[in-house]
């Protein structure tokens, strides 16, 4: 078992994210996990990320506050344990439009 304290969680920066804290809590450099990375963004109100795809597939998870979630397809907004999947290379841009910070949980494949 592999235990990692939310105190000890080191920041990283996410490429095309903005006004986002960004903390890597399992797989990558964290820990030996080796299929998914789980990571937890605190959005600032009106941080976001770029609209663009990636090759990892993805499961976010809304913990608290509001996001909108904007796919090549439409856009939705999270609300507090609403999910949503990202497929393998869709593009996909988050912003928080709300006045609160918004904390989203994020799985993605290895």
């Amino acid at each position: 078992m592999q235990v990692n304290r939310i105190e000890d969680v080191k920041t990283y920066d996410a490429p095309g994210h903005f006004d986002v804290e960004t903390l890597r809590l399992q797989g990558l450099d964290v820990s030996d996990a080796k299929a998914f990375s789980i990571g937890i963004s605190h959005f600032q109100p009106g941080g976001g990320c770029d609209h663009a795809g990636s090759p990892p597939e993805k499961a976010y998870v809304l913990l608290s506050g509001e996001l909108t979630v904007i796919t090549d397809g439409g856009e939705v907004t999270l609300k507090p344990m609403d999910s949503c999947y990202i497929a393998p290379n869709e593009n996909r841009s988050i912003i928080n439009r709300g006045s609160d910070i918004a904390t989203l949980l994020v799985v993605m494949a290895s």
